[in-house]
């Protein structure tokens, strides 16, 4: 790291300068002997964090400063909590005590201080997210939600500094934010701290979407302010030609609501098309809000044609976070949909900075949702046999319709898709606990593998030694990972019996004197309708083909002997391609149904899923799966037509095929580093093996790695194109292989 150039006094006037701007913010709410108030805790910061210096480099004073002015600014907070913001980290980051604060501010600032000092630890760096942390957290409610609004700005403060944290520090964050803290604001009316939480989230947990998303919309914002402008012209005219004054504008909607509709309804980005909502903001009286708002309405909804199934009404009936404002969606100009808002400018204050402002106006406004929220959380925390995971539900955490949050009984978080089994989480911790499991304890009460886990719930996995995997598993459990590792297991054990199979069947046909070798064998699976060598040896193991049988076949075996070899492969391969496709297709289809059917991805052209692909019926190997440029493809089309099987993939998630590249470029130090720190940590892709060979200043270099599908690949073969020094990378074939 580069030694630090600091000027004191640059410094200083910063500091002031900064100081300045936050009188300003809290100006209207300022009353006698405030500003006193706020420049002591001002100095006791200064003071207590002067030797303090921030992962940037710039003073630590700086973040008590912009959480005093987000608390202010943002969400309306008045001079305690300004305050409480100066001085949020004096007692856990110095020798100040609460006494201390007690004794200069009183016993309401050191109060709060205190609990701001009692969650601060809830996310410490050795913990994940806990359901008991969370209740602690909450605790804070029944004495001030002052503590909560502080800590969100806190937390909003450090997202938006956080390029200079170390990555794994940036995912805790941004997982723990996603998770916890945007809901708590969004539950507070919080809306726009609670979207920027979620976009800074994303910014870090999803960086390539993120900034694909971000391209997407600045490329096309010329041509969406001027649909906004068109749009909004005929109902500004309308509005004050009856006598309504209102600020009317377009909002762009959130990169992460707009990557959550594109995964809730499986759709790129080109087709999402409510990419902004139109705000109306009415001038407006306390005896006249309702009816101006539906003035407004009206006015709109003959401009413009609605959807009756989208129009919501919380003025009427507000939320329990104290949201007021009419929605409806009507048909543009150009035959899209467009999402219109529209409120007072005192339903906009309470919708924008929630809590506080539903204070401010508590005495004009007929709502008691939030205060009955409030009081219903006091009354949970005063029962101490509370289960703390009770409180996830009321809390709607699950922000994402598509993702659940389980925790181990360690308090470790744990993410699962949304009808995921206790058999899936069982494999999420680990493969061998997965494939032990026997049940499992769901916050304290016994269920069975193939119960479906609920937000919030705590998941205690039971597991015997004596246990291994099932076939029927494969009916309930929902994520790739389980799948994969269930269908490895099932492959391996199926394996093994006929490895003692293929024993015990050369005994039996050397008793019977019948020849031990690959043509009487493959005669016995065509005689058995089986579709491999294989399934026969597994067979035989299972006692399913006995002598009996055997001797049977025997005495058949000179009539199958006169069939030409050709015509009885043929035939086997139509048998087998019949019990393997689709009913209504002449495709493979390779992956999720695939755990019945024998098939190897083949070693010579390494497929992965989006590659164009073809299955190849091997005399004894099941069916291989091909790349249509694989360089054994023209070979085996040419040679074995009738043993070809079209195939394609089905939706493959989160499993891992082996594919080669080859880098080649300048030699730089630590290259072999940089190539490893893309591919491991940028990437979390698994690699087999690593080679690079230099000479003369010129490296090249082979990898073999683990990825999702050819989409992944190209991706990753992006970034690795972007290391400085690297010319070239390709993917690349392995050996030519044998038919077989």
């Amino acid at each position: 790291m580069k030694d630090l150039v600091i000027d004191l006094e640059a410094e200083k006037t910063e500091i002031l300068k900064r100081y300045r701007a936050l009188l300003r913010a809290c100006k209207s709410t300022l009353q006698k002997g405030d500003k006193r108030m706020i420049r002591k805790a001002f100095d006791m910061a200064l003071e207590s964090h002067k030797d303090m210096r921030r992962k940037s480099g710039e003073p630590y004073i700086y973040h008590p400063i912009a959480v005093a002015q987000i608390a202010a600014e943002e969400i309306g907070l008045g001079t305690t909590s300004i305050v409480c913001a100066l001085l949020h980290d004096v007692v856990e980051d110095t020798d100040m005590g609460l006494d201390d604060i007690e004794r200069e501010f009183g016993k309401k600032v050191a109060k709060i201080i205190d609990g701001l000092t009692k969650i601060s630890g809830v996310f410490d760096t050795n913990s994940s997210l806990q359901a008991e942390n969370f209740r602690k957290m909450l605790l804070t409610l029944a004495d001030d939600v002052r503590v909560i609004l502080i800590k969100l700005a806190d937390r909003l403060h450090n997202m938006r500094t956080m390029e200079f944290m170390p990555r794994d520090k940036q995912l805790k964050l941004s997982s723990e934010t996603v998770y916890l803290y945007a809901p708590l604001a969004h539950r507070l009316g919080l809306y726009a701290i609670k979207s920027e939480l979620e976009d800074l989230s994303m910014k870090y947990m999803e960086r390539e979407t993120y900034q694909l998303i971000k391209k997407k919309l600045n490329e096309k914002k010329a041509e969406r302010e001027k649909f906004v402008r068109d749009f909004v012209e005929p109902i500004k005219k309308v509005l004050a030609g009856q006598g309504l004054h209102a600020d009317v504008f377009g909002r762009p909607k959130s990169i992460h609501s707009i990557w959550n509709k594109m995964k809730k309804k499986s759709i790129p980005f080109e087709e999402v098309y409510d990419l902004f909502a139109i705000r109306i903001i009415i001038d407006s009286t306390p005896d006249q809000e309702k009816s101006d708002c539906w003035k407004a309405y009206s006015i709109v909804t003959d401009l413009y044609r609605p959807n009756p199934d989208r129009l919501r009404d919380w003025v009427s009936s507000p939320k329990a976070n104290g949201y007021e404002s009419l929605h409806t969606t009507v048909m543009g100009p150009k035959g899209q949909w467009v999402e219109v808002q529209i409120r007072t400018t005192r339903m906009n204050e309470i919708a924008e900075k929630g809590f506080a402002a539903h204070w401010k106006y508590k005495e004009s406004s007929t709502d008691s949702g939030l205060d009955q929220w409030v009081q219903k959380v006091r009354e949970m925390l005063k029962n101490p046999d509370t289960n703390a995971l009770d409180f996830i539900d009321d809390f709607k955490m699950n922000l994402f319709s598509d993702e659940i949050f389980i925790f181990t009984p360690k308090g470790a978080l744990i993410q699962l898709p949304l009808n995921a089994t206790a058999l899936d989480f069982a494999f999420e911790i680990h493969t061998d606990v997965g494939a032990s499991c026997i049940g499992a304890k769901v916050n304290h009460k016994l269920v069975p593998l193939s119960y479906k886990l609920q937000n919030g719930d705590q998941v205690e996995v039971i597991t015997s030694s004596k246990q291994s995997p099932k076939e029927d598993w494969l009916n309930f459990v929902v994520t790739a990972k389980a799948k994969a590792k269930i269908k490895s297991a099932l492959k391996e054990e199926k394996r093994k019996v006929a490895e003692d199979g293929k024993e015990i069947l050369e005994r039996k046909l050397k008793s019977l004197k019948i020849t031990y070798n690959s043509d009487n064998l493959h005669k016995l699976s065509y005689y058995f309708k089986l579709s491999s060598t294989q399934d026969l040896f597994y067979n035989v193991a299972r006692g399913l083909i006995d002598m009996k049988d055997l001797k049977e076949y025997q005495a058949t075996e000179k009539i199958i002997e006169n069939k030409p070899q050709d015509k009885i492969e043929a035939d086997q391969v139509q048998s087998l391609l019949r019990s393997v496709k689709t009913k209504d297709s002449d495709i493979l289809l390779i992956g999720e149904d695939m755990q019945k059917i024998d098939y190897k991805l083949a070693n010579c052209c390494n497929p992965i899923p989006g590659d164009d692909v073809f299955g190849f019926v091997t005399v004894g190997d099941g069916i291989k799966i091909h790349r249509t440029n694989c360089p054994n493809a023209a070979k085996l089309m040419a040679n074995y037509g009738y043993r070809i099987v079209k195939a394609r993939w089905t939706n493959q998630q989160e499993l891992a095929f082996l594919t080669g590249l080859r880098i080649r470029g300048i030699d730089d130090v630590g290259l072999i580093n940089k190539l490893t720190t893309v591919i491991s940590n940028d990437f979390k892709v698994n690699m087999r093996s690593i080679t690079v060979d230099s000479d003369n200043g010129i490296f090249e270099g082979s990898i073999m790695v683990y990825v999702n599908d050819t989409q992944h690949l190209e991706d990753l073969v992006k970034k690795l194109k972007q290391v400085r020094g690297v010319t070239s990378v390709e993917r690349f074939d392995s050996v030519i292989e044998k038919a077989s």
